[in-house]
């Protein structure tokens, strides 16, 4: 790979600067901090069950979220399927592991998928129970099935703080009804508002967040929540995907993070970001990103200047948060990518997690406000 541009390496510069503030709406945050430091550790309660362990810097056997905790993360992201066959992420599951997320002091975001298994900028797949639904059952089912999840959260006492209405929803979700064809963002409008009212009807103060990869460009940035806010879709929280290896610089991180904020007068969260700490794979599954990013070796020390990196580039820009996609999936035999074949399918993550394959915390890796 070529070197860091110089806009990257002025957004590096940035790392401490002190920012001027843009004219800002109320619903947004004054820039300067990171208030979401977050981890999204939806598989470690499978690992858990499995016997896994996980250790901290010193070597010292404590329970994955304490370790995360004492690394300074403050909010936990779990995704929910609706009915998956591995039974993991599932609503039961989910409300389980949110009683503990919630007596350690974190706070929750729930991320609906609206599937039965993984839903992203390729695959928006309905669950089963809805595979015969036309647009007007869904706009039904997904109010019905968040005002569920949500309110039987609230009901046990972990009130989620966040959800999101959907995951990575590029170009719409519950395809092929709610996918986005010919810029026609009316069908996934219907289901969009249908999941914010669900959440308001649970909770007012539960911060609804939209998530897309499109940190990618402006371009697609602005396409898509051009295109919900010209059907009168509500949202608070502005989310993004950003890995660098798809994503592009920082530079443009930092470019795709002050427009959309300015743009939409909503705070901005990246809800997903993660490095490799080897190019090495711990099992028979092929790993998902087996390259990194200039500047940042496959080293324990490249990923935590990587996620350093991420933070302060968001932080400068003005973003409130910062996730950690599965920080704690490291390579337990048993906790598979396919809920279909949980068991026996492997772990294409185990290079991308902040635990090494014995459950070794990244010494250096820090969440910072």
């Amino acid at each position: 790979m070529s070197g860091p541009t110089r806009a990257a390496k002025a957004v590096l510069a940035l790392a401490t600067a002190v920012l001027p503030l843009a004219t800002l709406t109320p619903a947004v945050s004054a820039a300067g901090s990171l208030s979401m430091l977050g981890a999204d550790v939806s598989t470690a309660q499978r690992a858990l069950d499995l016997g896994a362990k996980y250790y901290d810097a010193a070597g010292t056997a404590r329970d994955p979220l304490d370790i995360l905790k004492g690394a300074g993360v403050n909010y936990v992201r779990l995704r929910v399927w609706n009915n998956p066959r591995s039974g993991y992420n599932n609503k039961a599951k989910v409300l389980a592991y949110a009683r503990t997320v919630k007596a350690k002091g974190l706070k929750l975001l729930v991320d609906f998928h609206y599937s039965d298994t993984w839903a992203d900028p390729g695959k928006q797949y309905k669950p089963a129970a809805w595979s015969s639904h036309g647009i007007g059952q869904l706009q039904t089912d997904v109010y019905n099935y968040t005002h569920d999840v949500c309110t039987s959260l609230k009901a046990q006492g972990t009130t989620p703080d966040s959800v999101q209405i959907g995951n990575e929803i590029n170009v719409g979700m519950l395809w092929n009804d709610g996918k986005v064809v010919n810029n026609d963002f009316t069908n996934l409008s219907l289901l969009l508002k249908a999941g914010y009212n669900a959440t308001k009807a649970c909770d007012s103060g539960t911060k609804v967040m939209i998530h897309t990869a499109n940190a990618d460009s402006l371009d697609h940035a602005r396409w898509f929540y051009d295109g919900i806010r010209s059907k009168g879709v509500a949202w608070d929280i502005t989310a993004l995907s950003y890995y660098c290896m798809w994503h592009g610089t920082l530079a443009n991180l930092y470019n795709v993070i002050t427009d959309v904020r300015s743009r939409y007068g909503k705070d901005v969260v990246l809800a997903e970001t993660a490095y490799p700490f080897t190019s090495g794979n711990a099992d028979s599954t092929g790993n998902s990103i087996t390259s990194g990013c200039a500047d940042y070796p496959l080293t324990w020390a490249g990923q935590a200047k990587n996620f350093t990196h991420v933070q302060n580039t968001a932080r400068n820009a003005g973003a409130i948060g910062v996730f950690y996609w599965e920080p704690t999936w490291y390579a337990v035999p048993g906790n598979g990518w396919d809920p279909a074949d949980i068991a026996t399918s492997g772990n294409g993550w185990d290079n991308m997690a902040t635990f090494d394959w014995s459950g070794r915390i990244n010494p250096g890796i820090r969440w910072t406000p």
